[in-house]
């Protein structure tokens, strides 16, 4: 046999797929459905890098796996094509977004195809086609008929150059990410989901699903659910300031409050240096909401010279300050302050010399000056005196009601979704503004409204998007009274069309109705889930939403959109930095491709460490897995006997339990240990000197969905057949025990752990396991030397 021209395989490989439509999935009630999904990409004009293969590879090989063992796998690919990015792109080259769109995507699926993953390309859908948005507008009037979506003005970022709203993210140091520009907060009115209607829900019902702990734990806390008490603070200018608090307990603590720099009173208020307020506001307002909340260090405010607050338990007069980390869109835009058991407030009366008293005794000891107040008695707080924090809680809570100055309240943290963009590239938003009817949603029959094309896609001079220019799409008859009306000329956010990807998938064509009853019934939920962590926040929040409230409405029939939710770590450049452009450091998976092969590419991608966590790119270690490929190649020239004949005497063990650990690991995404079992494997059949029909069949039917294209050329080569068309091999666990040692795992020469390894392992399979059970000791360190005994020990010398 030749040697391995994996260019010549993978294209053959790739266009046999593409011809014989050979991962289309249709209904098929005789078979178990298996739907696994990833975050559809954003087609950017930088094409993939080489972090991009890693979550497609990784949900590949459990669908190539299925597939193996008899289920009808739907795993489909489609374009999150609306957004700013593609819009600034636009901008910038003087192209329509159309444009830039549709030469992304086809290169973005050029090579993706070239990776060999095992797509469903016939349900492929892009939220740009008036096909697909159509049915967004349509979910969005559902919301609107069922009041969960209303207008509010609201201060958002504001770039003064690109005259454009920003999120968050988009604003770097007081600027915008994009044009570098000043950044400062303005008052703009807004569309808005009411997803905190479904707050309760969204947090219970993750009892009903098999996410990672982690991300559980990401969605709870952004939710941020608590109980505790509405105060009313009493001031001296007549009004009062109302604060919501989990701690009511410790009002006789609250020494000072603290109020937004935006708050409305403070126009009000009989202040004194009210310039030097408003020059603090100023300042405040180039900040972003993150900025201000998130990464104050230096704690900085201005006190109201002329009002103070009351405190409602003490009758004592407190100083009342502004101060840029408290937001307006937060609570109630004030807070009251108990610096001796809260490390933020501490730091603050530090910084102005505020009184500190305790009011929770016995705590643990968090900072030398300040206590943690979770547990402990209760001192200084007059008729709670020596209740306990929970006793405490209770006795306040009624004493307050009792007064008529607070009440029980639950509160979360999570704000309705801000929905609205003044921009040209996302789905128009189908409404139309009556003088006599208000807001008032056009006729469904009307449906897609489509984008009217436009010279230029720069927002107006005031800030509104560019459909605002046009008399021809703003003015419209009311649907309702026939009366001169207006169009919205607000946008969709990108979030909106991933929001509701997942149900498109299973019934891409329909033109009728967003999903069939059929398509639904058979394909959802989706079973498996897998995206990057910094995305099981908002973009899974936003979709269980959405998916609840069709839900409710009765288009969908289950609850929860994805029945499992797992997340992939970063790959890093070579220089330990993420990759970029502009640092210099990407990796193109199309030169790795033209050098390695797009096997061997997957293959390193599996390997390269934890699934989970953060991984560094390093060319000289994928040579280690096109070896590996290559070595299979050359076993293929030694193969004996025929198949049907079982597993030779020397090798049924190995074989059972290699099967054993690549089926659990790749359940578990434990990907580079599954490999490394199969290295360890060749190591025995080369030491064995010999392989039979049987064995041949079964390696290379493990390692298919690492490496689908040698191993589909080999099998039908050797005159197995079609490779897709086998059954998974299964594994006799009274097979499956003894000829492994214990050997002990090492840093810097202190035990760290002791691990199981076949007694065959060699040391870049004893590396691969000690690196996965180190995991988490290891991670953010730097390994300068890899010191393996093979049988014994590995030693990872650690700066």
């Amino acid at each position: 046999m030749q040697s391995y021209d994996f260019a010549a395989v993978e294209k053959k490989w790739q266009k046999y797929w593409d011809e014989n439509r050979t991962f289309h999935a249709e209904i098929d009630h005789s078979k178990k459905k298996f739907y696994p999904l990833i975050e559809f990409p954003y087609p950017s004009g930088q094409g993939l890098h080489a972090g991009h293969p890693r979550p497609y590879t990784a949900m590949d090989i459990i669908a190539r796996k299925r597939r193996l063992e008899g289920y009808n796998v739907l795993y489909p690919i489609g374009w999150d094509a609306f957004g700013l990015p593609t819009e600034n792109y636009a901008i910038e080259h003087k192209m329509h977004p159309e444009a830039v769109t549709k030469k992304n995507v086809a290169h973005f699926t050029e090579q993706i195809k070239s990776l060999g993953i095992s797509f469903d390309w016939q349900r492929e859908i892009n939220t740009t086609d008036p096909n697909y948005f159509r049915w967004t507008q349509w979910i969005f009037l559902q919301l609107f008929k069922k009041g969960l979506a209303y207008k509010k003005e609201m201060a958002v970022n504001w770039c003064t150059r690109c005259k454009v709203g920003l999120a968050n993210e988009e604003v770097v140091g007081g600027t915008c990410e994009r044009c570098h520009g000043p950044v400062v907060r303005k008052r703009k009115s807004q569309w808005m989901l009411k997803i905190t209607e479904y707050a309760d829900r969204l947090i219970e019902d993750l009892s009903l699903v098999d996410y990672l702990p982690r991300i559980k734990s990401s969605q709870i806390n952004w939710i941020g659910k608590s109980e505790g008490a509405e105060v009313d603070f009493s001031t001296t200018a007549g009004d009062s300031l109302r604060v919501y608090t989990t701690r009511p307990d410790t009002l006789f603590g609250a020494t000072y409050m603290v109020i937004a720099p935006e708050h409305p009173l403070i126009d009000k208020w009989p202040i004194e240096n009210i310039d030097d307020v408003r020059a603090y506001a100023d300042g405040a307002a180039k900040k972003s909401d993150f900025e201000r909340a998130e990464m104050v260090k230096e704690k900085t405010g201005v006190r109201l010279v002329g009002v103070s607050a009351v405190n409602p338990v003490t009758n004592q007069q407190i100083p009342i300050f502004v101060a840029d980390y408290v937001l307006m869109s937060y609570g109630t835009g004030a807070i009251m302050a108990v610096p001796a058991h809260d490390e933020r407030d501490y730091d603050f009366a530090k910084a102005f010399d505020l009184p500190i008293v305790e009011v929770v005794h016995g705590g643990d000891i968090t900072k030398e000056a300040f206590t943690d107040c979770e547990t402990g008695i209760m001192v200084n707080s007059d008729f709670l005196d020596g209740k306990t924090v929970e006793e405490a809680k209770a006795a306040i809570k009624d004493w307050l009601t009792e007064k008529g100055i607070g009440t029980r309240k639950i509160n979360f943290k999570l704000r309705d979704w801000v929905f609205s963009r003044q921009r040209y590239w996302g789905e128009p938003i189908p409404l139309v503004s009556c003088p006599h009817c208000g807001w008032v949603p056009i006729p469904e029959s009307e449906l897609p409204l489509v984008l009217p094309r436009v010279d230029s896609v720069v927002p107006s001079e005031t800030g509104e998007s560019p459909l605002s220019l046009l008399p021809d799409f703003v003015n419209k008859a009311c649907p309702k009274c026939g009366a001169p009306a207006l169009r919205e000329t607000d946008t969709m956010p990108q979030w909106a069309g991933s929001s509701w990807y997942y149900l498109r998938y299973a019934d891409p064509d329909n033109e009728r109705e967003l999903i069939s009853k059929e398509a639904l019934d058979y394909w959802l939920p989706v079973d498996w889930y897998n995206g990057g962590m910094e995305h099981t926040t908002l973009h899974l929040l936003y979709s269980r939403f959405w998916h609840k409230a069709l839900y409710d409405i009765g288009v969908t029939n289950t609850p929860e959109p994805y029945n499992k939710r797992t997340a992939h770590g970063f790959i890093l450049g070579e220089d330990g930095e993420k990759m970029s452009k502009s640092r210099g450091n990407v990796v193109d998976p199309m030169d790795v491709i033209n050098v390695y092969g797009a096997d061997a590419l997957r293959l390193y991608e599996m390997f390269i460490g934890d699934f989970e966590k953060t991984a560094t790119w390093s060319t000289a270690s994928i040579r280690g897995c096109k070896r590996f490929l290559d070595r299979i190649w050359a076993l293929s020239e030694h193969v004996y006997g025929e198949l049907e004949s079982g597993f030779s005497k020397e090798l049924t063990s190995s074989f059972h339990k290699t099967i054993k650990k690549v089926t659990e690991d790749i359940e578990q995404m434990k990907f580079n240990t599954a490999i490394a079992s199969m290295m360890s494997l060749l190591n025995e059949i080369t030491s064995v000197g010999k392989v039979n029909a049987d064995e041949m069949k079964t390696l290379l039917i493990l390692a298919n969905p690492f490496a689908p294209h040698m191993t589909s050329e080999l099998f039908q080569t050797l005159g197995y057949g079609v490779i897709h068309l086998e059954q998974w091999p299964a594994f006799d666990p009274a097979l499956c025990e003894g000829d492994e040692t214990e050997i002990v795992l090492q840093i810097n020469g202190k035990v760290r752990a002791k691990i199981t390894v076949p007694v065959s392992a060699d040391k870049e399979t004893l590396l691969t396991l000690g690196r996965e059970a180190l995991a988490a000791q290891l991670d953010g360190k730097n390994i300068l030397k890899s010191i393996v005994v093979p049988g014994k020990l590995v030693n990872f010398v650690v700066k």
